[in-house]
């Protein structure tokens, strides 16, 4: 097998996004940790729970929609229920699965830490593109992300992180 090494305009393409990511992702921590107390994840994850019905998600539908392994969502689920920023309920459908919801303190938490962590992206992010190129970012990580996790279920790889366990007996559901 040939390896297809980067030409020169991919390996800098390459370069420029992994330290564009890596200096955005360092700068909404910074911020998170300074303004609230926390990491990005756990700021995604009151997010992705304040704006789902009765702000509450099954931990495997959580996991499936931050791109993380359900071992690292219980992780962190189990600092924020410890801080009462959310509470596990078991799943009413689903006797092996549990459910996230977002407490009313968390939900203080995230109405006041929002507006810094929206803040931070349009600095660092946003009023740095042109209209244009916030549709061409839009379109090309769409493209990638369905690259990698498939166009529909039936497509989808098998190692999805939010689908590997990290045991056969993790739970973590």
């Amino acid at each position: 097998m040939t390896t297809r090494w980067l030409t020169p305009e991919e390996q800098r393409a390459w370069r420029a996004y992994v330290a564009g990511y890596l200096l955005l992702e360092d700068a909404i921590d910074r911020q998170l940790q300074q303004e609230a107390g926390m990491p990005h994840l756990y700021y995604s994850i009151l997010a992705n729970l304040s704006e789902s019905p009765e702000r509450r998600l099954r931990m495997t539908d959580l996991a499936e929609r931050l791109k993380i392994t359900r071992s690292r969502l219980t992780y962190a689920v189990t600092r924020l229920e410890k801080d009462g920023l959310l509470r596990r309920e078991d799943c009413r459908w689903d006797r092996r699965g549990s459910v996230a919801v977002l407490t009313d303190e968390g939900m203080t938490v995230l109405e006041n830490t929002a507006p810094g962590h929206v803040d931070t992206v349009r600095a660092f992010l946003f009023d740095r593109l042109t209209p244009e190129q916030v549709g061409q970012l839009e379109e090309i990580f769409t493209q990638v992300t369905r690259g990698l996790q498939g166009d529909d279920e039936e497509s989808a790889p098998e190692d999805l992180p939010w689908r590997r366990r990290s045991s056969p007996c993790s739970g973590t559901d």
